[in-house]
């Protein structure tokens, strides 16, 4: 599946961070920024923030691998994020966990075909309605298996479109 961001090169890389705000040259909004552009932050982009914010590069890499929301590979096609919080869990979310696990792909990991990543996210605020997941973006709640590759196809669908 092709992704939906533009492909990293230094010189885009270089205009995202010229691009923005100086009261937002800091190392945490500009790795943002960058993921943002380009989905995740390419290693070559390390030693560019470090030089452009005037900052070590040791300090540049360890914004970066703090923040697990931030990513160092292109993400896949389509992100699944099932909460694990507690109401989530009270509802059911470790049984669907171990579901997704033993069906599509370990938490952390991609599906065979590499097109869907399964992550764990800490609350979606959908807590009346868990177990809560998001599928590229979009919320579900009461979700089980089913529902849930139900609303993968269908994104697999619009990205394919």
């Amino acid at each position: 599946m092709a992704s939906r961001h533009p492909a990293w090169s230094a010189d885009a890389g270089q205009q995202v961070i010229d691009a923005l705000p100086v009261h937002d040259r800091l190392i945490l909004p500009v790795l943002q920024a960058l993921q943002h552009e380009f989905g995740y932050v390419d290693e070559q982009a390390i030693p560019m923030v470090a030089s452009a914010l005037n900052v070590s590069v040791a300090e540049t890499y360890g914004v970066l691998t703090f923040y697990h929301e931030l990513r160092t590979a292109p993400p896949a096609a389509i992100t699944v994020s099932l909460c694990t919080a507690e109401a989530c869990q009270a509802n059911g979310s470790r049984a669907l966990v171990a579901d997704v696990e033993r069906s599509l792909a370990p938490i952390g990991k991609r599906t065979a075909d590499g097109d869907v990543e399964v992550q764990e996210i800490f609350c979606l605020g959908n807590c009346a309605l868990g177990p809560a997941a998001l599928v590229d973006g979009r919320p579900l709640g009461r979700v089980d298996l089913a529902r849930l590759t139900d609303a993968i196809e269908s994104a697999r669908r619009e990205v394919r479109a």
